[in-house]
């Protein structure tokens, strides 16, 4: 069973659209009547531990705040102690949170008003990206997912005491950049402002390619590419994996942790973007080694959005490439092949299917 993203049709004149996810954790065959369509644009999703609600909620603001707080309510007391064997689920939104995730934390328990500040966890998704956004929140048991304006995102949050919670036992000794600076910060403001006796965890210090940390950081910043040159006396056909990041998170230097993914795809790190406000480090696949590297990685740890249609493709090409056993690459015989793949990548992807979510990690296994 698949969901398919279908091009061309808009729901803008649905006055609702109900989704409910009531089955054991994973399980999608509810999903399966849904069609996620581009250009969908519903405001509010949330979720409250037993099921997972999604509503068009119409634009005006009685409906809109009728809604404000439908995913504080009805939450179980659950223990908030994640299951003692370390899960993949763990390592993966660790990687995702530190390549397209933020947590906020405030500077006091109430604001100047006497009101109670909460700390969150955002994570940002794709708009093609909903169908995966919507299981991790489903298997998550907390959080909304709203429509970001002016731009293609959907943004997963994250404020109640217990999903916070959650999230700070999942994260805690898995995250390999500098943003385990901020949820440290939010660990001293949990065992500050709510009693709790929480340890503070250092880096994640295992291998890179020993868990899936690196595809939950490569399914926020990853990119595969294929290049197809024609002109010029000689066709040439390229496969590239990139992976891009700011220099710096406030005033701490990301290089660290990129030399450590670098080195692992037989790769290195370089500077670019230099005369911008925000220059970038960005490692670049460039030989057939250093992408089969990329491809034995993220099959046994793969990716769950729709970067993984690309991944597939791309790892289509690499295969043609590997499968030449002696002389030369032949580019232009394999040049039709290769356009043909392309015309359907990334951007130019208009059809997705979502069969694969269905081995999506259990939060408990």
């Amino acid at each position: 069973k698949f969901i398919e993203i279908v091009p061309g049709l808009n729901l803008e004149n649905c006055w609702e659209l109900w989704l409910y996810t009531t089955q054991s954790a994973g399980n999608l065959s509810s999903l399966y009547f849904l069609g996620i369509f581009r250009g969908y644009t519903s405001d509010f999703i949330f979720c409250n531990s037993s099921s997972v609600s999604l509503k068009k909620v119409l634009r005006s603001r009685s409906t809109r705040s009728s809604y404000n707080t439908y995913g504080l309510r009805n939450y179980t007391n659950k223990a908030l102690i994640v299951n003692g064997s370390i899960t993949q689920f763990a390592y993966y939104i660790a990687g995702l949170i530190e390549g397209d995730g933020t947590i906020h934390v405030p500077k006091s328990e109430r604001s100047n008003k006497g009101k109670l500040n909460y700390p969150s966890i955002q994570i940002v998704f794709h708009l093609k990206d909903l169908p995966l956004a919507l299981l991790i929140q489903k298997e998550l048991g907390h959080g909304s997912i709203s429509r970001k304006k002016g731009l293609n995102a959907y943004i997963y949050t994250v404020n109640s005491i217990e999903g916070v919670m959650l999230f700070i036992n999942l994260l805690n000794g898995k995250m390999k950049t500098n943003k385990i600076f901020a949820l440290h910060k939010l660990i001293d403001w949990y065992n500050e402002y709510r009693g709790t006796y929480i340890e503070k965890k250092g880096f994640n210090t295992e291998t890179i390619l020993s868990n899936a940390w690196l595809s939950g950081f490569i399914e926020s910043d990853g990119h595969f590419s294929l290049r197809s040159t024609e002109s010029g006396k000689y066709p040439k056909i390229e496969c590239k994996f990139e992976l891009s990041q700011k220099q710096k998170n406030g005033n701490k230097d990301n290089l660290f942790f990129l030399e450590e993914i670098a080195i692992s795809l037989y790769s290195v790190v370089k500077s670019i973007r230099m005369d911008s406000k925000n220059p970038q480090y960005r490692i670049r696949t460039t030989n057939l080694k250093a992408n089969l590297a990329v491809v034995d990685y993220l099959t046994k740890y793969p990716l769950f959005g729709t970067k993984l249609l690309d991944f597939n493709d791309w790892a289509k090409v690499v295969g043609v490439f590997a499968a030449v056993k002696k002389g030369p690459f032949k580019h232009k015989e394999n040049m039709d092949y290769v356009k043909q793949i392309k015309s359907n990548m990334n951007d130019k992807r208009t059809v997705f299917v979502w069969d694969h979510l269905q081995n999506f990690y259990k939060l408990n296994n």
